[in-house]
């Protein structure tokens, strides 16, 4: 009996018996409900992060219309992604989410790539957040209100702050997990609350017409000062303004990062990912929707970059511009702190099966905690070297879009492929007739969606991408991984867990290859 065929349960004391059907003892502390993993997901895509550090990238494309029918197509085109995983999550339940699902659904080969992207793109989401995290959200909103001028900081200043926010994220996880889930939980609660105290602020303190109008208005705004994109035509100017709400709602595997970690793992998970994005869809739309509407003019907002949001805070009574500046400051710093929860259980469950360097020691958990130490300090450090680039925002944002979408779609497509073959039994989310489509239009959602990222000025994202996948064929192929790489346990539902992976014989086959 295969993996791909044991019925899931759905009660709280069976999840260790799921998870050991799938062939892995239970190691992390599960100290999570239903609403905990909806916040991990929730708190990561965070539409106080994306949806203002994106904003200039798509109101700088085609404008009013980039936000108004944009940010809802390109919001059901997450649903459509994030259904297509849930089904899948609801039937294996694991700490590596995607990378397992690809391997089971679509062979090692598959699930190998997978993990990579995925892995990759969760580093440069969370590098990307804490980016942020220090301009424009302290640089430009709070340090002012502290009385610091940080305008001359330099790129060391800019470093040393990441640095040190990214650090704190990490001994929060490593060595203070409750507290890391309570904070998590309240980020929940704070975005929603934060989200409708900005735009209400906003509608009732702005002069003049409200100019709900504009968001219907197509203008092309490529290549005009300050605008974040070349030259474009009208139909990839409208594309180009789609990576808003792509940027802003991705993150959303969280839930599945943590399953192992989540009671009912097999009906809370799926709920997580999906409610996740609907909730994050909503709120984010009525949030830039009053962007657009109060904004003295588009153009001038094009000009303004991320100084945008200053200017729009800049009409609000001082001291409710205080309260949103520090509340929105603390929200972008945990979603880099949610976020680096979940670039840790990835590279836990990848390095349980074998699949990284240095497997034995990236899989270990602290007895004490119940977390993956040494995974989490290694993920903070590889996000801290990735903010030292100069350009940093805009390839990490555009570059975590593109690496994590990637990922999103693989193991959708292997199961389009396994539905009714080696797939036969769903668990308790099942999408019934609707599966196939949904998994259809996700796929090649997906692939136009990595053509636009890397597009001028994306370019380097193209790179990056094809560079990685000569990397990782060389891996398999040249050194061999193929053959030394186990993947995750294939157990029958009747096995003793004796073993969960045999990362010896892999890490050999690691040391040997280089």
């Amino acid at each position: 009996m295969s993996p791909t065929s044991i019925p899931p349960r759905t009660t709280t004391s069976d999840d260790v018996a799921l998870l050991e059907s799938l062939g892995y003892k239970q190691e992390l502390g599960r100290r999570m409900g239903a609403f905990s993993n909806f916040a991990i997901s929730f708190s990561i895509i965070c539409i106080l992060a994306g949806g203002i550090t994106a904003f200039p990238s798509a109101i700088g494309a085609g404008g009013g219309l980039s936000v108004g029918i944009g940010w809802p197509l390109g919001a059901a085109f997450a649903l459509v992604v994030a259904s297509a995983m849930a089904q899948i999550a609801s039937s294996y339940p694991t700490a590596g989410g995607l990378y397992h699902w690809s391997s089971i659904l679509g062979g090692k080969g598959w699930g190998w790539a997978t993990a990579w992207f995925n892995l990759l793109g969760l580093i440069f989401v969370t590098a990307s957040v804490n980016f942020g995290v220090w301009d424009p959200f302290f640089k430009s909103l709070l340090a002012p209100l502290l009385g610091i001028d940080a305008s001359n900081a330099g790129w060391l200043g800019q470093t040393l702050f990441i640095a040190g926010i990214t650090i704190a994220q990490g001994f929060l996880n490593a060595r203070a997990p409750k507290i890391t889930t309570w904070l998590t939980d309240f980020s929940g609660y704070m975005i929603l609350v934060l989200a409708v105290l900005l735009t209400g602020s906003l509608l009732a303190f702005h002069q003049g017409p409200l100019q709900f109008s504009r968001l219907l208005e197509f203008t092309n705004m490529t290549g005009l000062e300050g605008s974040w994109w070349p030259t474009s035509g009208g139909v990839m100017a409208f594309l180009s303004g789609l990576l808003l709400v792509i940027y802003t709602i991705t993150g959303y595997d969280a839930s599945a990062h943590a399953s192992e970690e989540t009671h009912e793992a097999a009906k809370n998970v799926p709920k997580g990912i999906v409610r996740s994005v609907i909730w994050s869809a909503l709120f984010g739309f009525a949030m830039i929707a009053v962007f657009v509407a109060t904004m003295p003019d588009i153009a001038s907002s094009v000009k303004l970059g991320f100084g945008f949001f200053g200017a729009l805070l800049g009409t609000l009574p001082a001291g409710l511009k205080a309260i949103l500046s520090v509340g929105i400051f603390l929200a972008n710093f945990l979603c880099g702190l949610a976020a680096l929860t979940a670039t840790s259980r990835m590279m836990y469950a990848f390095a349980r099966d074998g699949g990284l360097p240095f497997s034995k020691s990236l899989k270990t958990v602290e007895p004490r905690t119940k977390t993956p130490v040494a995974a989490t300090w290694t993920s903070t450090f590889l996000v801290i070297a990735a903010t030292m680039y100069g350009d940093a925002f805009l390839v990490l944002s555009t570059g975590c879009v593109v690496l994590l979408y990637l990922s999103y779609v693989m193991p959708t497509a292997a199961g389009l492929f396994a539905e009714g073959k080696t797939w036969t039994v769903k668990g308790p989310f099942d999408l019934g007739a609707f599966s196939k489509p949904i998994a259809v239009l996700a796929v090649l959602g997906g692939l136009v969606l990595a053509f636009v990222g890397v597009q001028p000025p994306n370019q380097k994202v193209l790179w990056l991408v094809v560079a990685m996948i000569a990397l990782l064929a060389a891996a398999w192929w040249v050194f061999g991984v193929r053959k030394s790489f186990q993947g995750p346990p294939a157990r029958d539902a009747s096995d003793s867990i004796t073993d969960t992976s045999s990362v010896g014989e892999v890490e050999a086959g690691w040391q040997s290859s280089t």
